[in-house]
């Protein structure tokens, strides 16, 4: 008998965030200073910040395994970012996750 094991499929995490009035400095400063810890995270296969031109903040991660993000949300830098943010966001984040289910197209490595 042949036992095959698969890897978990790679999860994401995105997700809008709008800050208050006269906090847009202060959030894009606090999610900026994730994105470089977070890219040297084991597990971690993308992650990445951009400004909307409606102000809003739009993050996407792409971890190899529910586990590694499980990793990255016990980090003192992210429980540090998560006490913080309701001063500086609008309601509350707009979040979304996922399996990923479309493959890194041929020749690109995921690091």
């Amino acid at each position: 008998m042949t036992t095959t094991t698969t890897a978990p499929a790679p999860v994401s995490l995105y997700g809008f965030l709008t800050p208050k009035p006269g906090h847009a400095d202060e959030l894009r400063k606090l999610l900026m200073d994730l994105v470089e810890p977070s890219r040297g995270r084991e597990g971690n296969l993308q992650y990445h910040l951009h400004e909307q031109d409606d102000g809003r903040f739009f993050l996407y991660e792409i971890w190899r395994s529910p586990e590694d993000l499980d990793r990255h949300h016990a980090t003192s830098e992210l429980r540090a970012f998560m006490a913080a943010l309701p001063q500086h966001v609008e309601g509350g984040p707009e979040v979304y996750s996922g399996a990923m289910r479309s493959p890194y197209p041929a020749g690109v490595t995921a690091s």
